[in-house]
């Protein structure tokens, strides 16, 4: 699959819930109302939606939500696109979860082909970690990202930076990271729907986030990617690759590989953009396959250039209508 700009698309970013059992500020409302189960794609759909790109030239899943481990019997999903390993286009399976569920599914995610996660962890405070998502169950992501280690699952940490929030715990992170040997990925906040903060008070761009970290370590760059949009460094002194994600303040889209299925079966071209298409009405009308792979073919012929998101948005109302729990991470 190769869209009009010639870029390749290789990544699927699969959410399977918009529901999460966290309510971090930036990604949803406090009193956010999820959607009514019966309009979310069944396990057996969002397989055969993952089928149909595999066959069509995708090597990588990461399966996302919401919080993709709250899912009623979501392992059944990964064991059955783990059989695609190896066996298909299909190089590697992965998922993006906040870990509080990880005690539980480790072992399982390992036996179904699973080999690393990314865990979205923003702070190592107690305080912090309430103020972020609104619970007080940091606990369950320790102990979750313990059960991930034993269950020998490689982790990354991936942290978005909130000015006047967790910006002053980077050094920390970087620390920690470094003890327990996980990468780690600073992201930038977008203005991805509208929740309840207004995001200028918390944006800060990561280009200045470096210059104050390479006062303090060692940054080299690195010519490393793990199949996503982040530029990685080496911190020499911590022995950890370090990966920034820079959607508002360096753009990346002209390497864009990716694409997104919501749990809703919408393919979203581009995160920061609102067309769609939608595959559920083919799905639900035993369409064929061949009708699915039109479907596919269209979404690649339309995705765009580059993203929409800029700075002047986090002062208002965001352009883009959903949020990150049903666009999926």
């Amino acid at each position: 699959m190769i869209d009009q700009f010639g870029r390749k698309i290789t990544y699927l970013r699969l959410s399977v819930t918009d529901r999460c059992n966290f309510r971090c500020t930036y990604c949803m409302s406090e009193d956010v109302s999820f959607l009514p189960k019966k309009d979310l794609l069944t396990l057996e759909e969002l397989e055969i939606i993952c089928s149909v790109f595999i066959n069509k030239g995708i090597k990588k899943i990461r399966i996302s939500g919401g919080e993709p481990l709250v899912r009623k019997n979501i392992i059944q999903l990964f064991e059955r696109l783990g059989k695609k390993l190896n066996n298909s286009n299909l190089d590697e399976l992965t998922l993006t979860t906040n870990g509080s569920q990880l005690k539980k599914y480790s072992s399982y995610l390992y036996d179904a082909g699973v080999r690393r996660v990314n865990i979205s962890l923003d702070t190592l405070d107690e305080k912090k970690f309430h103020l972020i998502t609104k619970k007080n169950n940091i606990l369950s992501v320790f102990e979750g990202i313990k059960a991930a280690q034993n269950s020998k699952l490689k982790i990354k940490i991936n942290t978005v930076v909130l000015k006047g929030i967790n910006d002053d715990e980077i050094d920390d992170l970087i620390l920690w990271c470094g003890e327990n040997k996980f990468d780690l990925t600073l992201i930038e906040t977008m203005p991805l729907g509208d929740t309840d903060i207004l995001r200028s008070t918390n944006y800060l761009s990561l280009s200045k986030v470096k210059k104050e970290l390479m006062k303090r370590w060692t940054l080299e760059d690195i010519n490393f990617s793990s199949g996503g949009p982040a530029k990685y460094s080496i911190i020499k002194e911590a022995n950890i690759k370090l990966g920034m994600i820079t959607p508002m303040s360096n753009n990346f889209c002209s390497g864009c590989n990716r694409i997104r299925v919501t749990c809703t079966g919408k393919i979203y071209m581009c995160l920061g953009q609102n067309n769609s298409i939608d595959l559920k009405k083919a799905l639900r009308s035993k369409q064929s396959y061949r009708s699915l792979e039109n479907l596919i073919d269209q979404s690649i012929i339309e995705k765009p250039k580059k993203h929409n998101f800029t700075t002047a948005e986090f002062s208002g109302s965001s352009i883009i209508e959903r949020t990150m729990n049903i666009t999926g991470g």
